[in-house]
């Protein structure tokens, strides 16, 4: 139960955060991202915040032994850039700068405009199992070790 209600209360600061930052805002997006339009650089102040709020939470929770509601924490190990990582950076971006919703704030937005948003959150969520399905395929699998 606390760890539902822990989930509840980091979902509403974080929608509530994007809220105040105009993150659901697509005009405010794509105007964050017309680098050689009228620029508005707001969104840097934010992106900027969430790196240092990041950056900190991030230095103090890997020094616990294991998380709060976890057996133990799953960090990355990779380090390298390949195809998929490029590929999936770029699919995400174009989707950004066409859309102006990342999906963040894309679920949040659900919530206050449901009909302006809703194609776009289908449309994503369908490409999110298309991406699982073509990542979890035999092809996508390596090769066990003899």
């Amino acid at each position: 139960m606390a760890r539902a209600i822990s989930l509840i209360l980091i979902g509403t600061l974080f929608g509530a955060g994007l809220a105040l930052s105009g993150m659901l805002n697509p005009a405010k997006v794509a105007g964050f991202l017309d680098l050689f339009g009228v620029w508005d650089p707001s969104l840097a102040f934010v992106m900027g915040g969430g790196v240092i709020a990041n950056f900190i939470g991030h230095r103090i929770v890997t020094r616990r032994a294991a998380p709060v509601f976890g057996d133990g924490f799953s960090i990355p190990t990779r380090t390298d850039i390949d195809s998929r990582l490029l590929l999936g950076a770029a699919l995400f971006g174009v989707g950004w700068g066409l859309a102006g919703l990342c999906p963040g704030p894309a679920i949040a937005s659900v919530l206050l405009a449901p009909g302006e948003v809703a194609l776009f959150v289908l449309m994503m969520l369908a490409g999110l199992a298309v991406g699982r399905m073509l990542t979890s395929g035999p092809a996508a699998r390596p090769a066990p070790q003899a």
